[in-house]
């Protein structure tokens, strides 16, 4: 039997962060998923290719591949079709979805907060109650992160993004935007051929 170079694969839940499972593959198994967009790996059972979910119909879709720092591992992010293990269980590690920390979700959970109990020394209280000012702290924020992104240290420019995000929430609360709904917009927009499509779409 030749020998094969495999390199191993991490499956990870892109929506949930999740490891799913761990896989090897070939040159032929990498070469169809970027076909395909299925994950495909190399069965050293089975000696052959072989997609995941081929006879169960549990698929992993394909978001993106990561090769780690030393090259001779990948992540894949993927959107699962069921469960991934064969067990029947969610995961190959779990039988469920392990929460994971959501600080996005925890920050609209404060803004709530904030708004049944309010406070007159909250910053979020005081923006909820001017709604211009809230508003143009975005502005504020997105102009300073974008001159923080063009040079400087990268720290700097993480703590503008953060800041930017937190008054970008904001206001998307103020208007009555939950993440839920961000998330389904982009994902409408992904299906209809992806952002970077549409964006070239534009006149």
């Amino acid at each position: 039997m030749t020998s094969r170079k495999l390199i191993p694969v991490v499956v990870q839940d892109v929506r949930t962060n999740c490891v799913l499972m761990l896989g090897y593959a070939d040159a032929a198994a990498l070469r169809a998923t970027k076909k395909t967009g299925l994950l495909h790996f190399w069965s050293r059972s089975r000696n052959a290719l072989w997609k995941k979910g081929e006879t169960s119909g549990n698929t992993l879709r394909v978001v993106e591949l990561r090769r780690d720092c030393d090259r001779d591992a990948i992540l894949a992010r993927v959107e699962p079709a069921g469960p991934t293990c064969h067990t029947g269980g969610y995961s190959c590690f779990s039988k469920s979805p392990i929460p994971a920390r959501d600080v996005l979700r925890e920050l609209m959970g404060v803004f709530r907060e904030r708004k049944r109990n309010p406070s007159p020394d909250s910053y979020v209280n005081r923006l909820l109650a001017d709604p211009e000012k809230a508003l143009k702290k975005v502005g504020e924020e997105a102009v300073e992160f974008v001159l923080a992104a063009k040079g400087g240290p990268r720290g700097r420019a993480v703590s503008e993004a953060a800041d930017l995000v937190f008054h970008l929430l904001l206001a998307m609360f103020r208007r009555g935007i939950a993440l839920e709904d961000l998330e389904a917009e982009l994902g409408r927009r992904r299906g209809v051929g992806g952002l970077e499509e549409k964006r070239r779409r534009k006149p």
